[in-house]
């Protein structure tokens, strides 16, 4: 029974995520929804967080009641790095199992991974669309946050610039936006197939927010892959426009119209 101290503690990401999650039993959730009446911060966090995971359903509908293959259970039980992953998604948005269950069933739905006695579970993992792929998805699972919306804030920009890029692996240059309307929120680390990547978001004066997605694409000699090429995605939760520089990938993602994502897109590449 919750005593008059505990109704009166401020409440915890904790117990945010379990009432998400639909981890509390239905006197809790109840007790803490009545809570939350009288916490609109909170409140915005718990719908920015619901949104996230409609959102992810919406996209992949039923796909997302089948069960995930077995060779791709099995790689993912033998990796520690892996089980690593899922623990930071579960303390980054309190929805792991949403986020990788999408990864798994974008993978399933377009043929990116082969049973085991046929070849590499992720036969596409290291392709330029799979990385724009994986940009979108990230945009979509942290675009919506309130309180966390970026791991290191713009007021750090320096200290931002030199984490990222000892993480990556080379300079990484943050894109001026200020002209199109978009001011830099800050960025985050994330994890990828060939390595770290980072996210920088960027949002303007309406609250709309851009994300700007970079990492090393098939650094293993694929030729395709040391190209540039600008290519727009739209089947993703959001649109975006995507390219490859010698090895290095960079994806801008947003709810906006295509040439609006492609102006966006040429304005970056020219800073980049």
């Amino acid at each position: 029974m919750e005593t008059r101290r505990d109704a009166n503690a401020p409440l915890s990401e904790d117990q945010l995520h379990a009432l998400v999650d639909g981890q509390l039993a239905p006197e809790a959730a109840a007790a803490l929804r009545r809570r939350l009446a009288g916490d609109p911060e909170s409140q915005a966090t718990v719908n920015a967080w619901q949104a996230q995971r409609d959102s992810l359903k919406q996209l992949y509908g039923k796909l997302g009641e089948q069960p995930l293959p077995a060779s791709l259970l099995a790689t993912a039980g033998r990796a520690d790095q892996v089980r690593a992953r899922a623990s930071q998604w579960w303390r980054w948005g309190g929805m792991a199992a949403s986020v990788l269950l999408a990864f798994g069933v974008g993978w399933v739905a377009n043929g990116q991974w082969q049973d085991a006695h046929d070849g590499p579970v992720m036969a596409r993992a290291g392709s330029a669309r799979h990385f724009a792929e994986q940009a979108t998805v990230a945009h979509a699972l942290f675009q919506p946050e309130v309180r966390h919306p970026v791991e290191v804030s713009a007021a750090q920009q320096e200290h931002l610039l030199q984490w990222l890029s000892k993480r990556l692996g080379r300079p990484l240059k943050v894109p001026v936006l200020t002209a199109q309307g978009y001011d830099l929120m800050g960025g985050r680390l994330l994890p990828g197939d060939n390595g770290a990547r980072a996210q920088f978001m960027y949002q303007n004066s309406a609250g709309q927010r851009l994300t700007l997605y970079v990492g090393a694409v098939n650094p293993n000699g694929d030729k395709a892959a040391q190209e540039t090429a600008f290519r727009f995605l739209d089947d993703g939760p959001v649109p975006g426009f995507y390219w490859v520089d010698q090895g290095f990938g960079y994806a801008i993602a947003g709810q906006l119209p295509r040439p609006a994502l492609q102006e966006l897109a040429l304005v970056v590449y020219r800073q980049l």
